[in-house]
Parts: structure tokens; C-alpha cells; sequence
């Protein structure tokens, strides 16, 4: 019997957040495409993985294309709004994300998903892919994504590719070690995480979880001690009395053995049933120790997943060997400012601080974290289009943690917004590739950037601006994106673009790209620190008293509690994020 096959402009595999970005961005450029996916769910890290309450990307000024789309999608269809958690400024429940992306595929008549598939062989002519043969079908198309968790093409078609640590020799980052040691050994890639939603019945009547094989306590001992019981929960609070149990400390990351991911299909379904066992026994210990009013929240994942997501928070995956690689110098602040250098070809931002996860290791990294609006934020970085791009394989782009990128760097270029950035960006390439049939690595890189900066009503940020809201309404933010693309060697330090003000516009009313205004609150506003800020509330009545943490998103709002002064009367419109016990403040009365 001949299998079907299909042909089309763009393949992308993998239906991860990178690979869905990718192929919705293409597919809106005009380009026939197709998505093949594993799970059911489109989203991975934001929906199917169970990560729903992203980290990274988190300031207005950087809440822009398919991210920003994203958000916006949050916010209209979730009544309870985004401030449930502590980690995150946007938690929310994983089914409406993973509605929200299979809506938008829909919507393209030019765009067939096809789900629970994986690639079983990479086919090629010369040094160009030309096409993927899944158990069921083979396709063929003009340029193919790898937006796989595990960047399994690029083992499939023996594409060069990294796996695991490099040496302070490699490039010279700082945080890399001298030498291989016990946990490079033992820990090639960060340790992935089984996500399980538990949710709070509030009385003791919930069935019990059962233990799973290898069930250990002193594992799990200690996991909440610096924190309390409440705030351990609330670290990842979601609507309807909701958690998501994602606890690096003592909690449910899982790297024994992380290696046989990558070493055969039985040693990585070993890997992973053990990780899935490892997350079911961190909830046992969580419900034995907190009461049976915790229990394993009820069909929150499709089929029988359940509880526990549809698989693993990947961190890190086999890397390209690109035509230049992302390194940590790349994304530490430049000397004496509050941002990394500018790379040429710019094609996504992300500003997440360095972070690594090994089992029971804390690993020293170079500071990146700045204060900002009152809380901590990363240092804002840029993505070349360059590290996208095979060293000489053509017909291929990648488009998730896959990049090319060193492992101690993607720690910050592994978080859902910036690989969201990445993967809009591919699809974006690979359309224009096919429009003006040519190899990813002869497109010239400014149209795809005023493609990126161009894409209405949403455009993608390029340049990383704190004092630069975007709004379509706004004619200085294209200006100023490509004034800095085009000269980016004197992209500011601290960056700041030199405006009189970052208000050329009523933001507040634009309500196509910003949230709510919020509620409104009167009390005494007190600076602690610079860019420490509390507020005591004396109206509404039924907060009259408490004092708040209070923190911002927005430019203009971060300007007014700069300029504010200690001790000052304010009234202040915004939201109360009871998890985390701050104000986020949207506007500011000064007068």
C-alpha cells in the first residue's frame, strides 16, 4: 500500500510553542503549510507541557507580535484575569491557551495541522532537506522547522549539532567550567519537569494520591521550608483554586539519567515514565503533608493525561551548530548598562535572567537581573537570525530551544516568550524564502526585520526599549526600531531611546494591544529603595491599612514612581495580585 504524500511550501514539526508560532506566522504570510504534532494540543511549553504561567517578556514595551497576540487572547477570554500567581505576571489555565492556538490555526485555510505524529526520517538531496517521512505519510516542501522539544531533525537528518555543556575554552564564557566534571557528567542538559495541576477542594474530602514506584520522602523533604505552605502554592497559582506544581526546590525537577533522552526510543520512554512517576510522588507528599483538601485537579489535560501535563517542561534540547552561535557574553549587559549589545540581524528579544536547573545544584552564573518598575526583571538581549540557520545544511530553519546557542547561554533563550519570538520569526523567514525562492541563508535579513517590525496589528519587537511602549498608533516605535537596527552600534546603554517623553499617544485607551486600566486605590506611597516601592491603602475601605509592594509593567508608569515623592498622597489605578502581595499599577495621579 503507497502512503500519502503531501507537498507544500513549509513543513514545520513539531507543534511546540516555537513550531506553532512558526507555522501560524507563516501560514498569515500566504505560505501553503503544514504542522505535524505529537500531542493533541498545539502550545508545548504554554499549554501542553503545563508551564502556564510564563516567564520573561513581561514589561509592555516587550509584550509585542504573536506574545503580545497571545496575551491580549488571555485577557478576553479569561474572566478572572492573568494576576493569580507569583511567579509569573500572566497565569492562566492551560486549556484556554491551548484554545486560543488551535482557534488561530483554524482560522487559516492555508494551514493543516495534523497531530499525533512523530518524524521517523529526514529525507535530503545533496546537503538541502527536502522533505520528513512520518509512520503515515511523508511531506515534502520547499523549506522544513524544527520545532521539536528535543530538536529530533536535527539528529534525524545528522544535521551538526551540540548536546550538553562546553568548556570556559569554547568561547570564553565565565559561568562554564574550566573542566568536565561529576555534574557535567551527570547532568549533560537541565533537568527537565513533569508539570501536575493540583487544585484546592477546600475540605478534606479529595481522594488520596497514590504513591508510584520508587516513591522516596526525603527526596521531597524540605521543599517548601523558606517559603510556608501558602506561598509554595501560590507560586504557581491558576484560576479556580488551581496550582501548578513546577518546584525546583526539592520539588518535581527530574534529571537522573537526563542522558538516555537522546539515546534510544526505550531508554527515553524509561527516562520518562520515571519522571512522570517522580511529579505523581511529589503530589502524594504535597496532599500527605497539606491535607486531603489538595488533590489532583480534575480534566485539565485531554485523553488521560489528567492532572499531569501531556509531557515534559524540556529546558534544554539538542542545539544547531549554526552560522553563529549564541553565547553568554551575548546576553550579560554591556559594560556599565542595563542591556546586552545589539545584534545586526535581530530577530526576537527575550529578558529573562540566566536561569539553570540540576537536581540539588545550584550552578554560579553571571549576574543579568536588574531592577526595573519597582521589581527584579533580566537584562533585555537579542536573538540573531544567524543562529537559525545550519552552518551549510539548506532548505532549513529551526525555530525552539534548538538554536544555536551554548548550553550555558540557554538558560535565558529556553523561556516561552523568546522562543515564541523565535519561532513567529522562522515562519516569517521561511515564507520569504519561498516567496523569493531562496535559501534561508541568502535572505536578506532587513526585509525579514521590517517584515517582523511591519506585521500589523501586532508587530514584533526587534530592539529592546524600556521607554518605549508599543502601540500601532505610535510612529516613533518603528522609527526608532530601525534607527538602532540600522545603527547598532550606538544602541544606548541603558536602553533608553532619547525621547522628550515615552507618551506620544493615550496608551489607556488603546485597548487593541493594552489591558484594562484596573481598579482604583488612594493610600501613601513610600520609596524603600531605589526602585523598591510600598503602598498603604486607605480607600477602597476594605483594604484601608494594608500596605503593598508596588510594581509596573508600563514605561510612563515606571517614570512616575521614579519621579514620585516618599511619603506622598497618590492615587493609583491597577490590579491587586494577592499571591504575590503587590499592587501592579497601570497609572499613576501625581497631581
Amino acid at each position: 500500500m503507497t502512503k500519502q504524500t503531501y507537498t507544500a511550501d513549509i513543513l514545520v514539526v513539531g507543534g511546540g510553542t516555537g513550531g506553532t508560532a512558526a507555522a501560524i506566522q507563516a501560514a498569515r504570510r500566504g505560505a501553503k503549510t503544514i504542522l505535524v504534532s505529537e500531542f493533541p494540543w498545539l502550545g508545548g511549553m504554554l499549554t501542553s507541557a503545563g508551564v502556564s504561567a510564563p516567564d520573561g517578556n513581561e514589561l509592555m514595551a516587550f509584550q509585542t507580535g504573536l506574545w503580545g497576540a497571545f496575551l491580549q487572547e488571555l485577557r478576553q477570554r479569561q474572566p478572572e484575569g492573568l494576576d493569580n500567581s507569583w511567579v509569573s505576571f500572566f497565569s492562566y489555565d492551560p486549556r484556554v491557551g491551548a484554545e486560543i492556538f488551535a482557534d488561530w490555526v483554524q482560522e487559516l485555510a492555508n494551514l493543516h495541522w495534523i497531530s499525533g505524529q512523530v518524524p521517523l526520517e529526514v529525507l535530503q538531496q545533496g546537503n538541502c532537506i527536502t522533505g520528513v517521512r512520518f509512520a503515515d505519510f511523508t511531506v515534502t516542501a520547499k523549506i522544513i522547522l524544527d520545532g521539536t522539544e528535543l530538536g529530533d531533525l536535527l539528529a534525524l537528518g545528522e544535521i551538526p549539532h551540540r548536546w550538553g555543556w562546553e568548556l570556559q575554552s569554547e568561547w570564553g564564557e565565565n559561568s562554564a567550567p574550566a573542566d568536565y566534571n561529576a555534574i557535567t557528567q551527570s547532568y549533560p542538559v537541565q533537568a527537565p519537569t513533569w508539570v501536575v495541576v493540583m487544585q484546592d477542594f477546600g475540605e478534606d474530602v479529595t481522594p488520596e494520591i497514590p504513591p508510584a514506584p520508587n516513591y522516596d520522602p526525603s527526596l521531597f523533604a524540605g521543599a517548601w521550608d523558606n517559603y510556608g505552605a501558602e506561598k509554595f502554592l501560590n507560586y504557581g497559582r491558576l484560576p479556580g483554586g488551581r496550582f501548578m506544581i513546577n518546584w525546583p526546590i526539592c520539588g518535581n525537577d527530574y534529571g537522573e539519567g537526563v542522558g538516555r533522552l537522546i539515546e534510544s526510543e526505550a531508554a527515553k520512554k524509561e527516562f520518562l515514565q520515571e519522571s512522570r512517576w517522580h511529579s505523581q510522588n511529589f503530589a502524594h507528599f504535597i496532599q500527605k503533608n497539606l491535607g486531603r483538601r489538595y488533590g489532583l485537579a480534575e480534566s485539565v489535560f485531554p485523553c488521560e493525561a489528567g492532572a499531569l501535563a501531556l509531557h515534559p517542561y524540556y529546558r534544554e534540547s539538542r542545539r544547531l551548530v549554526g552560522l553563529t552561535t549564541v553565547r553568554e557574553q551575548d546576553i550579560l549587559p554591556m559594560a556599565g548598562g542595563r542591556v546586552a549589545s545589539l545584534f545586526p540581524d535581530a530577530i526576537a528579544v527575550g529578558n529573562y535572567a540566566n536561569d539553570h536547573h540540576y537536581p540539588g545544584f545550584n550552578l554560579p552564573l553571571q549576574p543579568k537581573s536588574i531592577r526595573w518598575g519597582g521589581r527584579w526583571t533580566g537584562t533585555p538581549f537579542t536573538i540573531p537570525y544567524r543562529s537559525l540557520i545550519p552552518a551549510e545544511t539548506d532548505g532549513f530553519l529551526v525555530c525552539e530551544k534548538n538554536i544555536s546557542v551554548s548550553h550555558i547561554a540557554n538558560g535565558a533563550t529556553r523561556l516561552q516568550p523568546v522562543v515564541m519570538g523565535i519561532g513567529q520569526a522562522a515562519g516569517m523567514a521561511a515564507a520569504m524564502c519561498v516567496e523569493l525562492d531562496c535559501q534561508p541563508r541568502d535572505l536578506p535579513v532587513k526585509q525579514l526585520q521590517n517584515a517582523l517590525l511591519n506585521s500589523l496589528p501586532y508587530p514584533a519587537i526587534l530592539v529592546p526599549l524600556f521607554n518605549l511602549d508599543i502601540s500601532p498608533k505610535n510612529p516613533e516605535w518603528l522609527n526608532w526600531q530601525l534607527y538602532y537596527l540600522n545603527n547598532p552600534q550606538i544602541y544606548p546603554f541603558n536602553g533608553n531611546y532619547p525621547g522628550s517623553s515615552p507618551d506620544t499617544y493615550n496608551h489607556l485607551n488603546d485597548s487593541q494591544v493594552l489591558p484594562r486600566r484596573g481598579d482604583r486605590f488612594t493610600g501613601i506611597f513610600r520609596r524603600i529603595n531605589q526602585q523598591d516601592y510600598c503602598f498603604t491603602i486607605t480607600a477602597p475601605d476594605a483594604y484601608d491599612g494594608q500596605t503593598w509592594q508596588v510594581v509596573t509593567l508600563r514605561s510612563h508608569t515606571q517614570e512616575q514612581l521614579q519621579s514620585a515623592v516618599h511619603e506622598q498622597q497618590l492615587t493609583i489605578w491597577g490590579h491587586l495580585n494577592h499571591a504575590g502581595h503587590w499592587l501592579l499599577a497601570s497609572e499613576i495621579d501625581i497631581s
